[in-house]
């Protein structure tokens, strides 16, 4: 009787590996068509190939057990949830790219430049965005100015004046000073080779541009205001470099250093043609015209000027088009004033047929940076405001600025308390 059970049980043996071949050889199958371009491929690769072959695989009845059908159905409804949920992302960004081309809601293209919207939060704590990014910097434009700028500038901030020997006396004044507050990133971008050598034969930082014709004749011979509206079109390399640039006049005292004073939360901060805080700051002006009767008084918002030869500009796009639409304009307009221009595009609202400027802009105290109107109709008139020292002194609204700088120097440096007295408020003439 043991004999027919070990004959029995090496039959049953045997069954069970040959029914374990079988179920190999059919997982085989299965896999091989299921995952025909290897088990750990992503499924995403193809959907379209997986769903093919797992409907192949539900017809086929005799190979796949209903589990086995109802996994594969799951998998079809998976993918097919996974491609609408892609389908749905493509056209969303689709629609944003629309949007951003089409240049209709400069708020959506914000969102997309800053982030995500945001819901608005209580009464009197919301706050608008006021600091625009700064740009990839670019070094590519100008490797030699890089590499200098790297070396000058502290920060990536550093102040930066354009001269020609015409201004060679004031310009000796202006560095000095900045010497004497203890400033070391300035740089001068020398406009003639007579100012390269005068900076360097006093250890000053210098500059001087690749040959341009375009620009150098009017750098070599050009008065103030010619050689002002070069800057716009210089200072386009220091931003794209990535540095924010304090620009500055020659006829300017430092007294103190202005990195120290700064706020940093616009894309242009400048010193104001104002004398007082409603001129420099803004004001409601009423504008009276009887013959209208009950509607003869009409408001204006007042503000005076920003002084195109002192401000302080951040390497952000709204500065970069700031910088090229003066200079456009200066190029196209060449009897028009600089500090005119760089005043209406930095404050004219877009309107039918113009698109203004979206920059932020800051004016700054004009006790600290002060202009000459300023210092000499008012402050040195007033006992307490003579004891304040400010950061700057600009000697804008003055013709005769050598002696009035040399004045400002001898008041606020060498304390000789009479030095102011005898210039008239304004000029001679």
């Amino acid at each position: 009787m043991a004999v027919p059970r070990r004959d029995k049980g090496q039959s049953l043996s045997g069954s069970r590996i040959a029914l374990a071949v079988v179920v190999g050889v059919l997982l085989g199958f299965v896999f091989s068509v299921l995952y025909p371009h290897g088990f750990f491929s992503s499924d995403l690769a193809n959907p379209h190939r997986r769903i093919a072959n797992s409907n192949l695989q539900t017809g086929s009845s005799s190979c796949e057990s209903p589990e086995r059908i109802k996994m594969l159905k799951a998998d079809i409804v998976s993918i097919s949830e996974k491609n609408a949920e892609l389908k749905k992302q493509v056209r969303e960004l689709n629609e944003k790219l629309q949007l951003a081309e089409q240049g209709q809601d400069h708020a959506q293209k914000q969102v997309l430049l800053l982030g995500k919207q945001q819901k608005a939060g209580p009464f009197g704590t919301v706050k608008g965005l006021r600091t625009n990014p700064t740009v990839v910097p670019d070094e590519s434009v100008n490797a030699r100015l890089a590499k200098l700028l790297a070396e000058v500038a502290v920060h990536k901030e550093l102040i930066v004046a354009l001269a020609n020997s015409n201004v060679k006396a004031m310009l000796e004044v202006w560095f000095t000073n900045i010497k004497k507050a203890g400033i070391r990133n300035y740089l001068v971008v020398a406009l003639d080779d007579h100012i390269v050598d005068f900076c360097k034969s006093n250890d000053v930082p210098v500059y001087k541009r690749d040959p341009d014709s375009g620009i150098d004749s009017v750098a070599r011979t050009g008065g103030n205001h010619a050689v002002s509206g070069l800057k716009f079109h210089i200072l386009r390399e220091f931003l794209q470099l990535g540095y924010s640039v304090l620009l500055s006049d020659i006829d300017i005292i430092y007294l103190q250093n202005p990195f120290d004073h700064l706020y940093r939360d616009s894309d242009v901060e400048s010193m104001s043609d104002g004398h007082d805080n409603m001129t420099a700051y803004g004001f409601n002006d009423v504008f009276d015209e009887p013959a209208m009767g009950w509607a003869r008084y009409a408001h204006t918002m007042r503000i005076w000027v920003y002084n195109s030869g002192f401000f302080y500009i951040r390497p952000t796009l709204p500065s970069i088009e700031l910088l090229d639409r003066v200079a456009g304009r200066l190029s196209r307009e060449p009897n028009s004033w600089d500090q005119a221009v760089f005043n209406e595009e930095l404050f004219y609202p877009s309107h039918p047929g113009y698109d203004g400027l979206h920059a932020a802009k800051r004016t700054m105290d004009i006790f600290l940076f002060m202009n000459s109107k300023v210092l000499f109709k008012t402050v040195r008139k007033d006992p307490a405001l003579k004891k304040l020292k400010p950061v700057i002194v600009h000697v804008n609204y003055h013709p005769d600025k050598l002696r009035r700088m040399q004045a400002v120097v001898e008041f606020y440096v060498n304390g000789k308390k009479d030095a102011l007295d005898p210039f008239p408020d304004g000029s001679d003439w």
